[in-house]
C-alpha cells in the first residue's frame, strides 16, 4: 500500500479528477496484460499480485507521460505496465530453472523423433518415447507452464529503452545492415519452425500472439478447456525452442543435442 501511495503522489501534477479518470480508463489494460502474463505462469502465482504491480506501472506511466510527444497514453502505458509486472515476478518464490531442465528433456526427444519420422511427432508419440502415459505427459506439459518467462523478462530489461524510444518517436538511427540481416534470418527460421508445428499448436500460437486472446478465450474458440490450451501452448514453445536453438545459440547447441541423443529414455526422463 505504501508503494501505491508513493507512486500515486508522483502524479500530483495532474488534476485529481483527470488523474482518476485516466487511471480508471487504463485499468482494463492493466488487468488484460496481467491476465495474459498469468496465462504463462504456474498456477501458484496470484493474478491479483500481477494486477497490483501493473497498477504501479500505470501510475508511473502517468507520471512520465508527455502528451507533447504525440504518443498515445495507452501505447506508452503498455510498456510501463508490462515491465512493472515482469519486474515483480523476479521476487516470487519459484524457479524457472527446473522448468527449463524439463523442457530440454522434451527438446531432445522431439529432435530424435523429428529426425526419425521426418516430421513433428504427435503428443502420443512424444509421450511414448518419453516412457509416459498420455495423461502423465499432459501433466508434464502442465509443469512446463511459464517456460517462456525467461524471454519475457529479457524483454522487460529493455523496457526503459523501449519506452524512451516510444516517447521520443524512435529518433535513433536505423539498424545497421548486419543487424537487419540477422533479424531477417531469424524471422525466416522462426517462420520455418512454426510451419512445422502441428496444426492445433499453430492455431493456439496465432490466437495468442497475433489475435492476443487469453488462454480462456482461445479455449472457447477451439472448444477445449483453458488447461488444455496451456498444454498445447507449452508443447509449441518447446518445439520452437528446439527448432530455433541452433540459430540462436550456434552449432554448439546442435552438438549438445546430438550428444544427448545417445542417452537412454530412462536417463532422459530422470527428473
Amino acid at each position: 500500500m505504501n508503494a501505491a501511495k508513493k507512486a500515486y503522489e508522483t502524479v500530483s501534477h495532474i488534476d485529481e479528477e483527470e488523474r482518476n479518470r485516466l487511471l480508471l480508463e487504463q485499468l482494463p489494460q492493466v488487468r488484460y496484460i496481467a491476465r495474459r502474463i498469468h496465462d504463462r505462469l504456474p498456477q501458484s502465482v496470484c493474478v491479483e499480485d500481477l494486477v497490483h504491480a501493473g497498477v504501479l506501472g500505470l501510475i508511473d506511466a502517468l507520471a512520465k507521460y508527455d502528451p507533447a510527444k504525440n504518443v498515445q497514453l495507452k501505447s506508452y502505458a503498455k510498456f510501463r505496465i508490462r515491465g512493472a509486472i515482469l519486474d515483480s515476478l523476479r521476487g516470487l518464490d519459484w524457479s524457472p530453472r527446473d522448468i527449463r531442465r524439463k523442457a530440454r528433456q522434451m527438446e531432445t526427444v522431439h529432435n530424435q523423433l523429428k529426425a526419425q519420422f521426418g516430421r513433428a511427432a504427435t503428443e502420443p508419440e512424444l509421450a511414448a518415447a518419453m516412457g509416459l502415459e498420455l495423461e502423465e505427459f499432459y501433466i508434464f506439459l502442465r509443469d512446463l507452464r511459464g517456460l517462456d518467462l525467461g524471454s519475457l523478462q529479457a524483454e522487460s530489461s529493455e523496457e526503459g529503452h523501449q519506452s524512451a524510444a516510444l516517447a521520443s518517436l524512435a529518433t535513433d538511427p536505423e539498424d545497421d545492415p548486419y543487424h537487419l540481416c540477422l533479424k531477417s534470418e531469424m524471422k525466416e527460421k522462426l517462420t520455418e519452425a512454426i510451419s512445422e508445428l502441428p496444426e492445433k499448436e499453430r492455431q493456439v500460437l496465432a490466437l495468442y500472439y497475433y489475435e492476443e486472446l487469453t488462454m480462456k478465450e482461445i479455449g472457447q474458440v477451439l472448444g477445449v478447456g483453458e488447461s488444455r490450451v496451456s498444454q498445447i501452448h507449452s508443447a509449441a514453445v518447446v518445439r520452437l525452442r528446439a527448432g530455433m536453438r541452433p540459430a540462436v545459440f550456434g552449432k554448439s547447441a546442435g552438438n549438445s543435442a546430438e550428444m544427448n541423443t545417445g542417452k537412454t529414455k530412462a536417463q532422459s526422463m530422470s527428473l
